[in-house]
């Protein structure tokens, strides 16, 4: 007998389908709780790390097979690095569907790698992501014509190619 045990991860929410928050068509679930708390966030209700609810992970995966059209899933927040465990196992059971993963995140990708020793998870959530949005929002920096970023200062990596070349890749 094989008993499956249940793995939970804080959401401020999730959007079923969504053409804003990263290529083609894609789920987007809103990590609860971050430290950055950036002046002019565009979702503040995120930040407190006792807000939002407890679901499962695989009740998120549900969600995103019961819908044929999605392209991937998209983790905003909040912060998901603060949860990077949860959301490391959530992008790679998504990737089994064919899934790709986009993270959005307040710290830089150089910041990731030189503390992913110090963070449980953040080396193994880098790794399933595909394209990261790194940086916090700067809201001088603030530009409604970016794709996919809130200020100029956030850069969108292709996580996989920078990886491999071992310098930062920046997608257009």
């Amino acid at each position: 007998m094989v008993i499956k045990m249940d793995k939970y991860i804080r959401i401020a929410g999730i959007i079923n389908e969504s053409i804003v928050d990263g290529p083609g068509i894609r789920m987007v679930v809103f990590a609860q709780g971050c430290k950055h708390k950036c002046p002019g966030c565009h979702n503040p209700e995120t930040h407190s790390f006792d807000g939002g609810t407890l679901v499962t992970v695989e009740s998120i995966l549900d969600q995103a097979r019961k819908n044929p059209l999605l392209d991937g899933i998209t983790f905003s927040g909040g912060e998901p690095f603060e949860q990077a465990e949860m959301f490391a196992y959530l992008a790679r059971e998504a990737k089994k569907y064919n899934l790709n993963i986009m993270t959005y995140t307040g710290y830089t990708y150089e910041y990731l790698l030189e503390n992913s020793f110090r963070h449980k998870g953040w080396d193994e959530l880098l790794a399933e992501t595909d394209i990261l949005v790194d940086g916090r929002f700067e809201i001088e920096k603030r530009n409604l014509l970016l794709k996919f970023r809130g200020s100029e200062n956030q850069r969108m990596i292709d996580v996989h190619r920078t990886m491999v070349e071992n310098r930062v890749v920046v997608m257009d």
